[in-house]
C-alpha cells in the first residue's frame, strides 16, 4: 500500500500512518497556544520537584492530565491539594509517541472559596510575621470587670447569650453595647468602629466581640485586616466569641482570649458569684481551722513552759544557789583580806629598805652634810674636801634635826 503524502487527504486506499496523524494532531494542538482553564484537582503528586496531576471539569465528565515543572512549582504562593478548585494558564501538548494529551501549567491559583482561603492565608502569614499573634502580647482579663463592652448584632442571640449568662453569674455586672452588622459589606467597618469606641471608654474593663457562628463567608468580616489591626491596637483586653470551630477567623488569633461561643465568653469573663461565695466559705473554714490549730499548739507550748520547775517554783533556783553564793562571798572576802595583808607587808619591807638607804637615815646616825653658801644665800655645792672651803666662806651644815650656818676658817694646818 502506498504511503500518502502529508498534504494528501487520507482515504481507504491511501490512509495516513499513525505517526502522521499524531503529528498533525500535535501541530493543531500546538497552534492553540496558552489558554486559561478552570477545574477541580483530582490528583496531585510531587516527584523530583515536579508536579503531576489531573484536572476535572466542574460540570461535565472530562479530565485532562497536567504537569507543573519544578521552575513553576517553586513560584507558587499557596498550597494545593486534591479537591481544590483552581484556574490555570496552560499550554496543551500532544505526546506523539504515547498518543496522550497533557497540559503544561505556567500559572495556578485558587478560585472561589479556595481563592479566599489563599488570600486569608497570605494575610495570616503577614500578620504573624509582624508579631500580632504572639502570646507575649496577650493581656490577662480582669478578675471582675465592672463594665463589659460588647460588639454584636442588634437583637441577636449572641447578645442575649452574653448578657443573660454574665448577669446570672454576677448580677452586678454592667454592659456597654455597641451594635454593628456582623456580616455583609458594612460589617468590618462597623465592628472596627465598635472596638475603637469601647476602647476609648475608660469605664469599660473588657471588650467582647460576639457572633453566633455562621458559614465561612458570613465570618469573613472577622478576618478583615482592619478588624484584626483594630483589635491588636486596643489597650482594653479583648475576647473573640465568634462561635465557629471549623474555620477560625483571624480575630481569634489576635484576641487576648478566644471563646468557643458567646455563652463561653460570658463564663470566661465574669466569675460565678455562687462559686466565689463557696470559695470564700471554704477559705474561711480553712483559715479558722488553721488558726484553731495554731492557738491549740501555742497553748500546749505555754502549758509545757509553765510546767517546768523553774517556772513552777521560781524560788527553788534561788534557794539552790544561795549556799553556793554565800561560800563564794566568804571566799572572796578571805582572798581580799589576804591580798591586803600581803600588800601591806610588802609595803613595810619596801619602806624599811628605802629608809635604810635614804640620806636622812645617814644624818640620824650622826653624820652631817656641808654645803657652800652661794651668793644668794642658798646652800650650793656639797663640800667633799677642806680645800673646797676657803677661809671666810659661808657654810650651811645639814644635820638630822635641821641646818646650821658657819664660816670657814680655812683648811687646818
Amino acid at each position: 500500500m502506498a504511503e500518502a503524502g502529508s498534504g494528501s487527504p487520507a482515504t481507504r486506499e491511501a490512509p495516513w500512518p499513525v505517526a502522521l496523524m499524531s503529528e498533525k494532531i500535535a501541530a493543531w494542538i500546538d497552534r492553540l497556544g496558552q489558554v486559561w482553564i478552570e477545574g477541580e484537582i483530582t490528583q496531585w503528586q510531587v516527584r523530583g520537584g515536579h508536579v503531576y496531576g489531573k484536572l476535572r471539569d466542574l460540570a461535565q465528565d472530562a479530565t485532562v492530565s497536567f504537569t507543573v515543572w519544578r521552575s513553576v512549582a517553586g513560584r507558587l504562593t499557596s498550597e494545593f491539594a486534591q479537591g481544590d478548585r483552581v484556574v490555570a494558564l496552560v499550554k496543551p501538548n500532544f505526546w506523539v509517541k504515547g498518543g496522550s494529551l497533557t497540559v503544561q501549567v505556567f500559572e495556578l491559583s485558587h478560585v472561589g472559596i479556595g481563592e479566599l482561603l489563599e488570600r486569608l492565608e497570605r494575610l495570616r502569614r503577614q500578620l504573624q510575621s509582624e508579631g500580632l499573634f504572639a502570646v507575649e502580647r496577650k493581656r490577662r482579663l480582669p478578675f471582675l470587670p465592672h463594665r463589659i463592652g460588647l460588639v454584636t448584632g442588634r437583637d441577636s442571640d449572641a447578645e442575649k447569650d452574653v448578657v443573660r449568662n454574665a448577669t446570672l453569674r454576677w448580677p452586678g455586672v454592667r454592659f456597654e453595647i455597641h451594635y454593628a452588622a456582623v456580616q455583609g459589606d458594612r460589617a468590618a467597618a462597623e465592628v472596627v468602629a465598635g472596638i475603637e469606641a469601647l476602647d476609648r471608654n475608660p469605664d469599660v474593663d473588657v471588650i467582647i466581640v460576639a457572633r453566633g457562628g455562621g458559614d465561612f463567608q458570613n465570618l469573613l468580616p472577622f478576618s478583615d485586616e482592619r478588624v484584626v489591626r483594630a483589635a491588636a491596637a486596643a489597650t482594653t483586653p479583648l475576647v473573640s466569641a465568634i462561635g465557629h470551630e471549623a474555620d477560625r477567623p483571624l480575630l481569634d488569633e489576635v484576641a487576648d482570649l478566644r471563646a468557643s461561643t458567646p455563652t463561653d465568653a460570658a463564663k470566661r469573663v465574669v466569675p460565678d458569684v455562687g462559686e466565689e461565695l463557696a470559695g470564700l466559705d471554704q477559705a474561711r473554714a480553712r483559715l479558722s481551722g488553721r488558726l484553731g490549730h495554731l492557738l491549740a499548739h501555742e497553748s500546749d507550748r505555754i502549758a509545757q513552759l509553765r510546767g517546768r520547775p523553774v517556772l513552777a517554783q521560781p524560788m527553788r533556783i534561788v534557794d539552790e544557789r544561795a549556799d553556793e553564793l554565800v561560800r563564794w562571798a566568804a571566799r572572796g572576802a578571805e582572798l581580799a583580806d589576804r591580798a591586803v595583808e600581803d600588800r601591806a607587808r610588802s609595803l613595810a619591807e619596801v619602806r624599811a629598805r628605802l629608809s635604810a638607804l635614804s640620806p636622812q637615815a645617814t644624818l640620824e646616825r650622826g653624820y652631817a652634810i656641808a654645803q657652800l653658801v652661794d651668793g644668794g644665800g642658798s646652800a650650793g655645792a656639797v663640800l667633799r674636801d677642806p680645800s673646797d672651803a676657803p677661809a671666810g666662806a659661808g657654810i650651811s651644815i645639814a644635820l638630822a634635826g635641821g641646818r646650821i650656818s658657819a664660816t670657814s676658817g680655812g683648811p687646818a694646818a
